[in-house]
Parts: structure tokens; C-alpha cells; sequence
């Protein structure tokens, strides 16, 4: 089978179900818009970004370790994997302990002493940290199916997981009061403890929907042996630590402006930023997608003697179609923007300015992903590390001179510009020590090209979607005369 089509094939597994999957929960934000005010969707939008940055650490870097050391130690696979899963579980279990033993602290200094909602806070620390502790536990199974080559199964799982959590979601803000107005059999249950409106909800569907992962993935977790390979564990931490920093900088990256926007404006504010955020999610889908296809792949690929040049050609039509996404959003955002809120419920729409710097930034952060390859696959981890500590660096040092004064605008600025600095620096840093090929003239030529056609669709044409449609329709039709050629050879390959 032709490596293209292999990794084409896995990617587009992948690729369905994330988008299946996203598409399940990004319905829920217009309703919870509706259902929420914007200062409830704040608490939301809070909670998730916490959550995000200590479930990079609850994952160590082992994800990308175990994918490493499979291809370091082909005849030692069952011992990265046992390794693997014991650094994480032991860690999970540390901080769960941990985060329940100091509830209350911890939800003191999230309602900066302000005890109004002391209780409803506890509790929603509470339950944060049981699915924190769920997730984390999950990382090195879904690995194991990813290295496996099994994204059936693991698009299955992943999709019973947010079909899951949509449905509770949807059962407590539409069945219970439904229930309850009509007086229907269980009313006088429902009545006794249930809280319209009550944020909530959302976050015991969420640990409804681990709770059910966890169950589905019981067949890898009974392939666990509990012995630990203390020397194997030691060049797995020298790998894994400086992977562990920079998923950490990069989660800085993805929600610090949410959280100082908390701190320097008001809740309403971090909620129209998370709401226009989700139209990010489309980009995010693609790269998500890609990544799940694409690390396995880089990994047992790159004994191949042709490995570099097929990592360059995948770059350059992965830039293809993020160009003709990033394109296609913000020819259609007049539409899009219904999926955040409608005529009545549109608050968030105050924040659409913001799109295009945030799409852009998701754009380089895709890229870079892509070529992050290279310091993966040297063993210098350490780069990645640097490269995030950069990143990380600007995130926070233009985060607090710009929100202050221009809120949520300043934050989608800092985005695209953290992402790409970091996507320009690893690129150079590959060519120095892992060189690989990419064709730069066209990669940059494309990107350029969108960001010229996006400029002047949202800001000149003031988001016309039949202006926006057709300078898609040029670009795409261009893209197609250009690589015409190329296209025919890979197909027939």
C-alpha cells in the first residue's frame, strides 16, 4: 500500500469522526448560550481552561514518549506501554488525592475570596478533578489503539464519549424541566434537588461521559502488567520532560487569555471570547485530525529512506487545504455566526472581529505542528521545549499590556502572533538540524494569498458572503492549475 494512501486513509478515520464528534458538542454552544448568560458561559469557559493546563501535566509527555519508544524498542513493547501507563496513573492518582484533599482552598482563590458562590465553585472543583483524573487515565489506552492501527475503534470510543455527554447535557436543560412543568411520572423526583439553568449540568455530563470512556476502554487497561522497568523509565523521563514543558507552555498559550481575562475584565467578556473561540473549532478539527493520523505515522515511517520527502509533500498539501478552511470560514461567517447565537441571544456577536486573527493563529499552529516532527524524531526534545518557553513568553508578556486595554481583541492578537513565532522558529531550527525539504516558494505563496483574500472579504467587503464565496472560488480553481500536475503524479502513485 502506498504510504500516502495509508496515511490519507487513517487521517481520513480520523478526520470523520472528529468531525462527527465536534460537531455533536459544538450544537451545544448555541445552547448553552441561550441557556446560560454570557457571565455563566465565563464560569464555563474558565473551569475547561484550568483543566486544560493540568491535564497536560497529568499526561507527562507520555503520549508522544510511548509512540517514540515503540519505534526505539520494537521488541520491548509491552514494557513502553506498561511504563507508560503506570507514569501517568501514578501522577492522575497524586493529584486527584491531592485537589480533593484542598477543595477549599482551591476554590477560594478561583472566587478571589468572593464566598457567594463558595458551594456551587467547591463542587464544581470537585467534579473537575474526578474528570481530570478519568482523562488522564484514558491518555495511554488511546495510544495504545492510535500505535495499533485501530482508528475505528478509537473513533468509535471517542464518539460514544461526546454523544454521551451532549445527550446528559441536552436531558438536564430540556427533559428535567420538560418533566417537571408537565408533571409528568418522576416530576415530584426531579423537583427535590433540580436547579434550572445550573452551569453545573454540563460538567457532570462531562464526567458522565469519562465515566463511560473509561468503561469502553477496560480491554486495554487488562493488558496492563504492573511491572516497571526502572532503566527504560529513565531514558523515557529524559525524553518525556521537555515534551511535558511544552504541552504545558502550549496549554499556557491556548488559555492563559482566557484566564487573565477573568482576572483584568469581567466573566460576560471571557464568555463572548469563548463563544467565538468555538468558531476556531473547525480549524482545530483539521489539525486534531491530522495529528491523530500523523504522529504514528511519522513515528514507524521515519526509517524509510524517502521519509523526509514524504513529510515535505504532506506539509505542503496540509498548507493547501488549512488555506482554502481558513478561506471558506471567513467567506461564511455570516453564517457561522448563528452557531454561537441567533437575532435574540446575540450578545457574542460583538467579538466576530476577532475571528480572523484567532483562524490565522490556528492556521500556524497546524504548521507547526507538522513540522515539530523533526526535533521529535532527532530525540531533541529539548527544542520543543525551548520553542513553547518562547511561545509561552509572549503569551504572557503581551497578554498583560494588552487585555487591559483592548480585552479580548488583544488576546486573539497575542494567539497569532505566539503561534506564528513559534511555526517560523521551528522551521528554521529544522533546517539546521534536521533538514527536510519542504517547498517554502509555495507553502508561503498560498499562505499569503489567504490571508490577502481574508483581509479583504471581512474587512473591505464587510464579510459579503457572495464576494467572500467568490475569491473562494478563484482560489480554489487557482490552487487546482497549480498543482494539477503533482496532484496526477500522486494519484497515480
Amino acid at each position: 500500500m502506498s504510504v500516502y494512501k495509508k496515511f490519507l486513509g487513517q487521517t481520513m478515520v480520523y478526520g470523520i469522526s472528529t468531525i462527527v464528534s465536534r460537531l455533536l458538542n459544538f450544537i451545544l454552544t448555541p445552547i448553552f448560550l441561550r441557556t446560560y448568560a454570557a457571565a455563566a458561559y465565563g464560569i464555563f469557559t474558565k473551569m475547561y481552561s484550568y483543566a486544560s493546563l493540568i491535564n497536560a501535566v497529568l499526561a507527562f509527555g507520555m503520549e508522544t514518549t510511548f509512540f517514540r519508544y515503540l519505534n526505539k524498542h520494537e521488541d520491548k513493547k509491552q514494557q513502553v506501554y506498561n511504563n507508560s501507563f503506570l507514569i501517568v496513573a501514578f501522577i492522575s492518582t497524586l493529584v486527584l488525592i491531592t485537589g480533593l484533599v484542598f477543595t477549599a482552598p482551591i476554590t477560594k482563590w478561583l472566587l478571589n475570596n468572593d464566598m457567594s458562590h463558595y458551594q456551587d465553585q467547591k463542587r464544581y472543583v470537585q467534579y473537575f478533578y474526578w474528570l481530570l483524573f478519568a482523562d488522564a487515565i484514558c491518555v495511554i489506552p488511546f495510544a495504545k489503539i492510535r500505535a495499533d492501527g485501530k482508528p475505528f475503534r478509537y473513533s468509535l470510543i471517542k464518539f460514544i464519549n461526546v454523544f454521551t455527554y451532549v445527550s446528559v447535557s441536552l436531558f438536564f436543560i430540556y427533559v428535567v424541566p420538560y418533566i417537571i412543568k408537565n408533571n409528568l411520572p418522576t416530576a415530584n423526583f426531579f423537583v427535590i434537588w433540580f436547579r434550572e439553568s445550573w452551569i453545573g449540568y454540563v460538567f457532570i455530563a462531562n464526567l458522565t461521559a469519562s465515566a463511560f470512556t473509561f468503561i469502553l476502554l477496560i480491554p486495554e487497561f487488562l493488558k496492563v502488567q504492573f511491572k516497571f522497568d526502572k532503566e527504560m523509565f529513565k531514558t523515557m523521563l529524559s525524553y518525556s520532560w521537555p515534551v511535558l514543558v511544552a504541552n504545558l507552555s502550549f496549554m499556557l498559550n491556548e488559555n492563559l487569555d482566557k484566564l487573565l481575562l477573568d482576572r483584568f475584565s469581567t466573566e460576560a467578556q471571557v464568555g463572548i471570547y469563548g463563544a467565538v473561540c468555538k468558531i476556531a473549532i473547525f480549524i482545530s478539527i483539521f489539525n486534531m485530525a491530522f495529528r491523530l493520523g500523523a504522529e504514528p505515522f511519522f513515528f514507524s515511517h521515519a526509517k524509510n529512506v524517502n521519509a523526509k520527502q514524504t513529510y515535505a509533500t504532506i506539509l505542503q498539501y496540509f498548507v493547501i487545504a488549512l488555506s482554502i478552511l481558513f478561506v471558506a470560514l471567513i467567506a461564511n461567517i455570516e453564517i457561522l455566526k448563528y452557531f454561537i447565537g441567533n437575532k435574540i441571544h446575540n450578545e457574542v456577536w460583538v467579538g466576530l472581529p476577532a475571528i480572523p486573527y484567532l483562524l490565522f493563529g490556528y492556521v500556524c499552529l497546524g504548521i507547526y505542528m507538522n513540522l515539530s516532527i523533526w526535533y521529535r524524531l532527532s530525540d531533541q526534545t529539548r527544542f520543543g521545549l525551548y520553542i513553547s518557553l518562547v511561545g509561552a513568553v509572549i503569551t504572557i508578556v503581551f497578554n498583560l499590556v494588552l487585555i487591559p486595554r483592548y480585552s479580548y481583541m488583544g488576546s486573539a492578537w497575542v494567539s497569532m502572533a505566539t503561534y506564528s513565532t513559534m511555526m517560523v522558529i521551528s522551521y528554521i531550527l529544522g533546517q539546521k538540524y534536521y533538514p527536510i525539504p519542504y517547498n517554502l516558494k509555495k507553502i508561503l505563496a498560498y499562505l499569503i494569498i489567504s490571508v490577502l483574500i481574508v483581509f479583504t472579504s471581512f474587512f473591505i467587503f464587510n464579510k459579503n458572503i457572495y464576494i467572500g464565496n467568490a475569491m473562494l472560488v478563484a482560489f480554489v480553481a487557482g490552487i487546482a492549475y497549480f498543482e494539477k500536475k503533482d496532484l496526477m503524479k500522486l494519484l497515480k502513485r
